[in-house]
């Protein structure tokens, strides 16, 4: 007996709407960053300031005042392993922030993107756009980071230039994921959920401020699965110096998620802006 018409016809319904929601262009998304760029130029100073003083609070501030009690960690002093840890952490906030915060200005406040679809650009464009823009701006907070712990002897000079590409990888997935959250947020309030219930929890567990080996075990699995963890154990170990244990499979996490969580977020955006 033949199935419904129904159920054979979901399947190719789901197939178009993500097949619809992917970039037209592999470089269309260049006019989305840029016109994303030419408007942060304006204010790009007071951006960078704003994007560094948070970090640079918990690497001063916990890296010496902390690091006074705690002395070393993994053999370095505490604030040459929070260093590490910051400039992951910092890939994070930003990445998230701006795909959160900005990306909803541009979405649902001014309209940005309605505008852009009037162009022959399309929405998987303006997506992809929009997450490479938080990831530069990321990669940029991260790499100034890691300049200013290098110049200051808490990385190891050349080892840390190989932490750029993760950055970025990192970057890619991070913001990827948060635009997950935009294309659901009713409005700015809903972000918060996310910052508190996801960020928070994974900066705590990720190794960022003491190694994740003292967590408990059950503990210890749950946060192998979150991107900043594997951020981290690339990261650490290049600004020190080390060698990496187990790249492929870090790099292929985050990869992962930088792939699966752009396909859902632009079928979403698709599902909410096109309906």
């Amino acid at each position: 007996m033949n199935p419904p018409s129904s159920v054979t016809a979901s399947k190719p319904s789901l197939l178009n709407l993500v097949c619809s929601s992917l970039p037209a262009s592999r470089g269309n998304w260049i006019a989305v960053w840029r016109r994303n760029y030419l408007v942060w130029r304006k204010l790009a100073v007071a951006s960078m300031f704003g994007n560094l003083a948070d970090p640079m609070i918990y690497l001063f501030g916990l890296g010496l005042g902390l690091g006074l009690m705690v002395g070393r960690v993994d053999g370095v002093s505490y604030i040459a392993f929070l260093a590490a840890g910051t400039v992951a952490s910092s890939v994070m906030t930003s990445a998230s922030f701006e795909a959160m915060y900005s990306g909803f200005s541009r979405m649902h406040v001014q309209r940005t993107w309605e505008a852009i679809m009037h162009t022959p650009l399309t929405l998987g464009d303006i997506v992809l756009g929009e997450v490479i823009w938080a990831t530069s701006k990321s990669a940029l907070s991260g790499a100034a980071i890691m300049l200013v712990a290098g110049a200051l002897g808490y990385a190891s000079f050349p080892s840390m230039l190989l932490t750029l590409p993760v950055i970025v990888l990192a970057g890619l997935a991070f913001a990827s994921v948060a635009m997950i959250v935009t294309a659901l947020a009713p409005s700015y309030d809903f972000f918060m959920f996310y910052q508190t219930l996801i960020l928070t929890p994974m900066l705590l567990l990720s190794g960022v401020f003491f190694p994740s080996t003292q967590l408990p075990g059950a503990i210890q699995h749950i946060a192998q699965l979150l991107p900043l963890a594997h951020a981290v154990e690339l990261i650490r170990p290049a600004m020190l110096g080390r060698p990496v244990e187990h790249a492929a499979l870090h790099l292929a996490v985050l990869a992962a998620y930088a792939f699966v969580a752009f396909c859902i977020a632009a079928t979403l955006f698709n599902r909410r802006m096109m309906r």
